[in-house]
């Protein structure tokens, strides 16, 4: 008989869902209305899960899957899963770790050239047929802001971190970064404190890890970044007291952000709807076929090595 997976959130590359299916028994427990049922028939023979980074498992749903082998996250972030509770259990917990770096990295400089040339702005400008009705195209739009050559501090210097350095220095970027120590092996400057990290760049950029950190951006960091600096966001929504940005982007106090994630996803403050300052994207950094189907790929991976009996690649806390 096959393995069976309970599958908790979907996955959207065809291939990859028509070779999870042909492997394994899949449990579609996202699709069902009564899943406290659902797991009640089926939750007894689930020996792996299929999960996102945001959606996770809660150590309630993990107590009721007595067999259970393996949590397969098909994203970077464990924060959702209590690694402490697997361990304990001997469940592995894999991560795509490394699928998602260039993709990432790509939107997080995509998001800044947005914000600072007012691209959505624009766009928005000539769609909505106004270019035509203006005796000087440019006149109704402010001036943009150059990109090449912005400072760029850089918070958490891991996979995603140094891919925007490598990035933003090929466009004449001086780069400097804060971690929880220095790094040896890059040619960028460390400040220890993110406060003046932000005092001394034209662009903070957020890729670092938020399984324990929260609201490190608050006030004082936005008010170090000024008036002229920009906030982008590829991260994890808590890291930015969120109000404090809505408040400063609001106010004029910084110049504008790119925000991929945010606190209470979906939902996003609507206050930042009507800001021409700011470019949102729905929590999508990583929505191409290319880094999607290497994260299936490794999703698939990850069960089937862990029902040979093996330490799957990926393995977060085994």
């Amino acid at each position: 008989m096959k393995p069976e997976v309970l599958q908790l959130s979907p996955i959207l590359i065809p291939e990859i869902n028509a070779k999870l299916h042909d492997l394994y028994t899949v449990r579609p427990y996202y699709q069902q209305s009564d899943k406290a049922a659902y797991i009640r028939e089926h939750g007894a023979n689930i020996r792996g899960v299929v999960t996102g980074g945001h959606t996770g498992i809660t150590q309630a749903l993990m107590a009721q899957l007595p067999a259970l082998e393996v949590v397969a996250v098909n994203g970077v972030g464990t924060d959702a899963v209590d690694l402490a509770y697997a361990r304990d259990r001997g469940i592995h917990v894999t991560a795509t770790i490394g699928a998602l770096t260039e993709d990432v990295a790509d939107l997080a400089i995509g998001l800044l050239i947005a914000a600072c040339r007012g691209l959505c702005t624009s766009d928005r400008y000539v769609r909505s047929g106004q270019w035509p009705q203006s005796p000087s195209p440019l006149a109704p739009l402010p001036l943009a802001r150059q990109f090449s050559g912005m400072r760029i501090g850089i918070v958490g210097l891991g996979r995603v971190g140094r891919a925007v350095a490598t990035r933003a220095a090929a466009f004449g970027c001086p780069v400097s970064y804060t971690d929880l120590h220095p790094m040896t092996d890059v040619p960028y400057a460390f400040v220890s404190d993110l406060t003046e990290l932000a005092r001394q760049s034209d662009a903070l950029v957020l890729a670092a890890a938020a399984d324990k950190a929260e609201g490190i951006v608050n006030a004082q960091v936005l008010e170090a970044l000024g008036e002229h600096g920009y906030l982008v966001n590829v991260a994890r929504g808590r890291l930015v007291n969120e109000a404090d940005l809505v408040a400063a982007l609001t106010a004029g106090s910084i110049a504008g952000a790119g925000l991929d994630v945010f606190v209470d996803e979906p939902n996003v403050p609507a206050s930042l709807f009507e800001l021409d300052s700011v470019v949102l994207q729905p929590h999508r950094a990583s929505a191409t076929v290319q880094t999607r189907t290497r994260m299936g790929e490794m999703v698939l991976a990850s069960l089937a090595d862990t029902f040979a009996g093996k330490t799957p690649t990926g393995c977060v806390r085994s």
